[in-house]
């Protein structure tokens, strides 16, 4: 079993980490502030500029989710000082984005472009129409979001078209072979 839980979450003088009375660890930084709320088998404490997470009874389940709330506040101070990003590519003969406002367009094949919604505290640009980046402080909505992006037209493996991450390897199949 991991023991990432143990392993205490260090934050600079940037941050801000408050333990409530309700049993929410509250990371609050210069772009905002994210509230993680705990269940009472995991406590938390603020010493020398680290986040200690610890349980209150020795069952497995409380050990799993002292791993959880401290992977958590981790990706919570990391959002908070640098950011996440995702890098997303559109492959293929007319596919394009655009920002319009608070939404995403896409021409993707489709017979009407689709427009999907960007949520508040996630910044989306779009470089040579075929290039999206979506960032911000929350991992999890990051992902979702570039997940939402990817899920309309996901890459087929024969010529590789669609939108696909900027880091991902798109497993290729032969096509028919002719016989003679």
């Amino acid at each position: 079993m991991s023991r990432i839980g143990k392993a205490p979450v260090k934050f600079d003088s940037k941050i801000q980490v408050t333990v409530t009375q309700k049993n929410e660890v509250v990371i609050k930084g210069s772009k905002a502030s994210m509230t993680i709320p705990m269940k009472k088998s995991v406590s938390a404490k603020v010493e020398n500029g680290e986040i200690v997470f610890s349980t209150t009874d020795a069952l497995d389940s409380s050990r799993a989710l002292q791993g959880l709330y401290r992977s958590l506040a981790q990706n919570a101070v990391v959002g908070l000082t640098t950011g996440y990003t995702k890098k997303l590519e559109l492959v293929g003969v007319g596919y394009r984005a655009a920002v319009a406002g608070k939404q995403v367009e896409l021409t993707v094949g489709y017979s009407h472009p689709v427009k999907i919604d960007i949520p508040d505290g996630i910044e989306v640009k779009v470089d040579k129409q075929t290039q999206v980046t979506v960032t911000g402080y929350n991992r999890e909505v990051v992902g979702q979001v570039a997940a939402k992006i990817r899920s309309w037209k996901e890459p087929e493996p024969y010529l590789g078209k669609g939108i696909k991450y900027s880091d991902e390897h798109i497993r290729r199949k032969a096509g028919k072979s002719a016989t003679k």
